[in-house]
């Protein structure tokens, strides 16, 4: 799973995101589409999205975008954010 959502003290999964997509701009745009839908709506606790992405062959910058509008909700929730690089091996 490349976007693993869960409780922190528990390690109780909420959500799987992005599976086989390891790119970090579509996962950003798939959590905050998730947390503006569904994400919003989790009691206020401690929750961490764990984003596994691998460094793109081809990137010469830009990347994945932490908005103002996923920051109030990460805020409002009590979620963080981990970001889980991995190596490309292809």
């Amino acid at each position: 799973m490349s976007i693993n959502i869960y409780k922190e003290e528990k390690f109780e999964t909420i959500k799987h995101l992005c599976e086989d997509d390891w790119e970090l701009p579509s996962q950003m745009h798939e959590l905050e589409k998730w947390l503006d839908k569904e994400g919003k709506n989790l009691p206020k606790g401690k929750y961490i999205a764990d984003i596994g992405f691998e460094v793109r062959n081809d990137a010469s910058g830009g990347g994945g975008v932490l908005s103002s509008k996923m920051i109030e909700i990460l805020n409002k929730i009590g979620m963080e954010i981990y970001f889980s690089e991995y190596r490309n091996e292809k």
